[in-house]
C-alpha cells in the first residue's frame, strides 16, 4: 500500500534560524473538509509566548490551547498551529 503522505523540504536549508525555510507536509485524511481551510500550517518559534502575542496583535485569534501547541485563526478564520516544543 502506498503512503499518501508527502513531506516537501527545500534544498539548501541550514540549521541557522535566519536561513530556515518552511517544510510542508501533506497528508490524506478520511474526512472531508466542510469549511474553507484546505491548507493547515504548523509553525514553531523560539519564543512561542511572544509569538502568540505578536500574531494576535496583527489579527490572529487563539482558538484553543493544547499541551504542546496553540491553535490560532487568521483574520479569515483559517486554522494554523504554533508549536510550544
Amino acid at each position: 500500500m502506498d503512503d499518501p503522505s508527502v513531506l516537501v523540504e527545500p534544498s539548501g536549508s541550514t540549521a541557522f534560524a535566519s536561513d530556515r525555510r518552511p517544510r510542508l507536509f501533506f497528508q490524506l485524511v478520511p474526512e472531508s473538509k466542510v469549511v474553507k481551510n484546505r491548507v493547515h500550517l504548523d509553525l514553531s518559534a523560539d519564543d512561542p509566548v511572544a509569538e502568540v502575542a505578536r500574531l494576535t496583535e496583527i489579527g490572529a485569534t487563539v482558538a484553543a490551547e493544547h499541551e504542546h501547541l496553540t491553535v490560532l485563526l487568521d483574520p479569515d478564520g483559517n486554522e494554523f498551529c504554533l508549536s510550544r516544543r
